[in-house]
Order: C-alpha cells, then sequence, then structure tokens
C-alpha cells in the first residue's frame, strides 16, 4: 500500500488485493480485479470528501482522517476481490465483513503492541531491566514480531501474488511520477520500492514507539497494555507525519538514509509482477486518471 499525501504533483496510491489492485487519486478510487475468467473488473467511484476538506491540511489531524479512510478503502477493495474470485454464490458482506475486520485489528493490536510489551514486562521482572534497555526490548520485539510475520506470510502461494500486485502497484505509481508512459514495457523497468509505501509507514511506527514508550516511562502492568492501546492513534498520527515529510524531500541527501530502512523492508513485501499483474495495476490506475479528467471537465 502507499499512502496518500497532498502536494504540487497529484500523489497517487494504493493497495494490492487478491489477483488485483486499488488506486487512489485526489477525488477518485478505482480497484481493478483479474477474474477467473481472466476477464479484468474494474469498479470506481468518489472519494470521501474528506480529502478535499479543510480538515485534510491540518497536520497530524490529517493523518489519522486519511489512515481511517484508507483502512475502510482497503476493505473494500479486499472483500471485492475476494467476492470476484468466490463468484456470486459465496459473497462476503455485511455483519461477517464487520467481524473479519473487527477480529484483524484486535489480533494486530494484539500482536504488535500488547505481545511485545509483555514480553518487556516479563523481562523486567525476571532479569531487572530498566530504563531505555527495556524500551530497546520492546521495540526490538515488536520490529522481530513485524518481520516474521511479512515473511512468514509471504512463503504463501497466494500472498505472494499479492506481494507481486505490490510490486505492480509501485511501479505503475513510479512510471507515472517520472512521466513515464503507462504501458506494460514501459513500467516494467521501474523500481518496486517506493518511499510512500505503507511498509515504510509500519516500520516508522515500530521505531517511533520505542522513543514514544520511553518518554512515558515505567508503568505498572495494566496501564503498560492500555498505554499501549490508546497511543497507537498517535504513533499513526507521527508515522504519517514523517512519511509525507521524506517523501517531499526524497531527493536530499540528508533524508535518503533515513529512508534506506524503509525501502529495504519493502523488498520483503513486494515482488517482481508478471505482465498480467502489470496490465491489472495500469487498468486500475488509467481509471483513476479518466475519472478525475471528468470531474475536472
Amino acid at each position: 500500500m502507499i499512502l496518500h499525501t497532498q502536494k504540487s504533483l497529484p500523489s497517487y496510491g494504493g493497495q494490492a488485493i487478491i489477483e488485483g489492485v486499488m488506486m487512489r487519486g485526489q477525488r477518485i478510487w478505482a480497484i481493478a480485479v483479474r477474474a477467473p475468467d481472466q476477464s479484468i473488473v474494474i469498479k470506481s467511484n468518489q472519494l470521501n470528501k474528506l480529502y478535499q476538506s479543510k480538515m485534510a491540511k491540518i497536520p497530524f489531524l490529517r493523518g489519522l482522517l486519511i489512515l481511517w479512510d484508507a483502512l475502510v478503502l482497503g476493505v473494500e477493495a479486499l472483500t471485492f476481490s475476494v467476492n470476484i474470485q468466490a463468484g456470486e454464490d459465496e459473497k462476503i458482506e455485511g455483519a461477517p465483513m464487520i467481524l473479519t475486520l473487527v477480529l484483524s485489528l484486535s489480533m494486530g493490536v494484539g500482536l504488535f503492541f500488547l505481545l511485545p510489551a509483555g514480553i518487556a514486562y516479563l523481562t523486567e521482572v525476571a532479569l531487572g531491566f530498566s530504563g531505555i534497555a527495556l524500551y530497546i526490548i520492546e521495540g526490538g520485539v515488536r520490529l522481530a514480531l513485524l518481520i516474521g510475520y511479512i515473511w512468514g506470510i509471504g512463503n504463501i502461494p497466494d500472498i505472494r501474488r499479492v506481494y507481486g500486485y505490490h510490486g505492480a502497484e509501485h511501479k505503475t505509481i513510479n512510471a507515472y511520477e517520472a512521466g513515464a508512459q503507462l504501458e506494460v514495457k514501459a513500467v516494467a523497468t521501474f523500481s518496486r520500492l517506493h518511499p510512500r509505501c505503507g511498509t515504510a509507514f509500519l516500520l516508522t511506527v515500530v521505531i517511533l514507539s520505542i522513543v514514544l514508550f520511553a518518554l512515558i516511562g515505567p508503568l505498572p502492568i495494566a496501564l503498560r497494555l492500555l498505554s499501549r492501546i490508546l497511543l497507537i492513534p498517535f504513533l499513526a498520527m507521527l508515522a504519517y507525519e514523517y512519511i509525507r515529510f521524506t517523501a517531499r524531500h526524497i531527493k536530499s541527501p540528508w533524508i535518503k538514509p533515513l529512508v534506506a530502512a524503509n525501502l529495504a523492508l519493502q523488498n520483503l513485501t513486494t515482488r517482481e509482477p508478471d505482465e498480467d499483474m502489470l496490465e491489472i495495476a495500469i487498468a486500475a490506475f488509467n481509471q483513476v486518471l479518466q475519472g478525475e479528467r471528468q470531474i475536472i471537465a
């Protein structure tokens, strides 16, 4: 996933889904999915007006608004792609979709925030560690879990294909931002890494969590776990602004070292796409461009 930002050149983002790609512009979002019969199914709609509102321009607040909307769009796009693969008789919608989202979010918070905090607490009790070492341990466990999870699911064949579509999404946006023709052969030559990727956002959250939780200091275990949950939105706001800033100044020699780790991690979450994957990403992106031209006209 590439996070959406605002700058002089319209910034586009998106997300890889099951056998497809969702692309998001300034006013339009579109999904392109390869159906089981090999046809391309496309769906598009206008974005939430939050993207054009004054609230979307307020630092930090805009991060929460856009990230939440990206989550909602991502779930809708993923559900659409699953339904295309499953067919009319096995559609997922309504309560099952909401329950799946709630369970996924709960598992994510538990695995990447509560479990590392619990392990750090047990280390503190058993070994007597304290101070910055304790927060480095917590952050290290969180980072190890993140990398291990990304690597682990990447060995699942279906997820490997999603990672390929992720690469196709990045290549298409990189080609557009470079002014290249959006044709399969041309797009294939571009990098599958992108500084605004959601993978970079996740890594940034992990690094910032070490600093933030160290500033809070030691807490009883119950308050420690509660603080990890309550501070997730704040971490998300900080990470969004950081990604936005570094993406804007990516050519600066001071910024390049800062984003090196973010780009390196994308080697796990993206794979070289085949031509069919690139065709899907280009189709979704062209649908966004077409829709936005019609609005402007």
